[in-house]
């Protein structure tokens, strides 16, 4: 494979409009045997870095559907439950609110090994599934074949399936309520990734992904070319190293920042075209503040030498330290103490540096602009008495902050988001999250205050507001499956009303109460007292 040979990257294309044009073919078929309203729907895999394998073009076959047969059965323990709501958000930003999409959800233990004939455990089964109805995914169960021993799948759909039955005028016909934009394409995982599609794409996606969820922050996917789409619809967008954009994605970027929309982005965004031919410059640097060169230090592949994890032992830098103002010993050289930091450093105020270990492009930056994070090089892990910063200030920028208008923007060359959906450093999600809020101007209209990894899904309906809370909280959540529900209690929660509801009446359809509510200033305040797995609070 030659990913800069024209005919490879041609043949690449060609198989993708091939897929299309079978697909075309089968409905053609299946209609005139069947009539107008016999469809082909076939099988789609949540995950782009699948589809992308296969060469289904997810943005033309949602084009072409009326429905979304999805087929991802399970999750895996680097992305968690929670992908699953993330797989519905994105394809329904492909195929509209107002259709479906029936998930295949098995019974049965069917990763890590596999065993088609035994039930997985209730916790693991439920789990993916209300992240699905989170997502606005709907239930479709199957069960390998006709006859089971192990009865225990049985009253797992059962239960599920009865709630939802009863609440599916709250899960369906929904729009999200999501001020952030996590901008992706398939060019991007193809002709950007190329054979690293999942370390330069699909997992700094995730991290900003997790980030989000981490922070309650509502988000939704939107694929590059529904940008002008969909700007009415948030305040911020992130490239999360989107590095393929084509000029007409750019300018719907630049559309966006010029009428006061925020922007994060990080790594390579916008220095290839949607081909992956390298640019000169950033296509958006005149939004970045900073300009590309040919140099990078550092890697997205883990070490697998001793000397390529001395390499990745890197740090960042805050420049406005705060070491001679909080507890520990202080250097005589150790001056200078800032009353308040940036916005951007919330949460981590009893520290100079940050754990890195990613990738960082250089870049020259604006001398307008402000450079409150830089690069600390590589310096010896072991022996342990070697293990001190050689070079304890550089020039390299790692975060470059700008106000464009009305708009703040947002550039990372360090690959922070990579390194948190990698490593799940709480330090690289704390300034992710903070970056959005900041450049968001705190539009963020949720807030959920209380212990526990919680994944909140805002939407409206006519007259009322519906919160989707997932908990995610487990011993188990990032490893497979898990064994039991950890409740988490309890939650207050802040949500700003829309045009048409009052805030009067809450009602939640777990636990099935009616909970007390108080309204100040357009925003609706109430305490959730508890969450096992998942909860759903209607706002009216």
């Amino acid at each position: 494979m030659n990913w800069n040979n024209p005919v490879y990257r041609e043949w690449i294309q060609w198989n993708y409009q091939r897929r299309l044009e079978i697909w075309d073919i089968n409905n053609k078929v299946t209609k005139q045997v069947g009539g107008k309203h016999c469809l082909w729907m076939g099988m789609n895999s949540g995950s782009l870095l699948h589809q992308s394998q296969r060469f289904r073009d997810y943005k033309g076959i949602a084009e072409r559907s009326e429905i979304v047969m999805l087929d991802s059965q399970t999750r895996l323990s680097s992305s968690g439950f929670q992908s699953n709501g993330d797989f519905g958000k994105l394809i329904h930003g492909l195929i509209g609110w107002d259709k479906l999409i029936p998930e295949s959800l098995a019974m049965y233990q069917s990763r890590e090994p596999t065993f088609r004939l035994s039930s997985r455990p209730e916790p693991e089964a439920r789990m993916w599934t209300v992240e699905a109805f989170a997502g606005t995914i709907q239930p479709w169960w199957h069960h390998i074949s006709a006859y089971h021993e192990d009865r225990r799948q049985y009253r797992t759909a059962e239960s599920l399936m009865t709630w939802y039955e009863s609440n599916e005028e709250y899960l369906v016909d929904r729009k999200p309520i999501a001020p952030v934009g996590l901008v992706w394409s398939q060019q991007n995982v193809d002709f950007f990734g190329r054979d690293e599609g999942e370390p330069r794409t699909i997992v700094p996606y995730q991290g900003f992904m997790q980030a989000m969820i981490r922070a309650r922050i509502p988000y939704m996917p939107i694929h590059a070319d529904h940008i002008d789409r969909d700007a009415d619809k948030i305040s911020t967008l992130i490239l999360p190293n989107m590095g393929a954009l084509t000029d007409d994605q750019c300018e719907a970027i630049r559309r966006f920042v010029k009428g006061g929309g925020g922007l994060v982005a990080t790594g390579e965004s916008s220095l290839y075209d949607e081909l992956g031919n390298r640019r000169g410059d950033f296509a958006l640097a005149d939004l970045f503040g900073a300009h590309a060169t040919e140099k990078h230090v550092g890697s997205l592949v883990p070490p697998t030498q001793d000397w390529e994890e001395y390499s990745q032992h890197t740090y960042l830098r805050i420049t406005d330290s705060v070491r001679d103002g909080v507890y520990g010993p202080v250097s005589p050289a150790e001056t200078g103490i800032k009353d308040k930091r940036h916005p951007a450093f919330d949460g981590l105020d009893e520290t100079d540096i940050l754990p890195f270990g990613g990738r960082l492009e250089i870049v020259t930056v604006d001398e307008s602009n402000t450079v409150p994070l830089t690069f600390i090089p590589p310096f010896p892990i072991f022996p342990p008495e070697t293990s001190w910063i050689r070079e304890p200030e550089s020039p390299e920028a790692a975060l470059v902050l700008q106000e464009e208008g009305n708009a703040r923007v947002a550039y990372s060359p360090a690959s922070v988001d990579f390194c948190f959906g990698r490593y799940n450093l709480p330090d690289h999600g704390d300034l992710l999250a903070n970056l959005v809020r900041w450049a968001s101007k705190d539009t963020v209209p949720l807030k959920v205050d209380g212990k526990g990894l919680v994944d909140c899904h805002l939407y409206r309906q006519e007259g009322r507001l519906v919160l989707h809370m997932v908990n995610l909280t487990s011993a188990g959540t990032w490893r497979t499956p898990v064994h039991e529900f950890i409740s988490v209690w309890p939650f207050q929660v802040e949500i700003n009303l829309t045009e048409g509801v009052s805030g009067n009446a809450v009602k939640l359809l777990v636990a099935e109460q009616e909970l007390s509510s108080s309204t100040d200033s357009g925003w609706v305040k109430f305490e959730v007292p508890s969450v096992s797995d998942h909860e759903v609070c209607v706002i009216s």
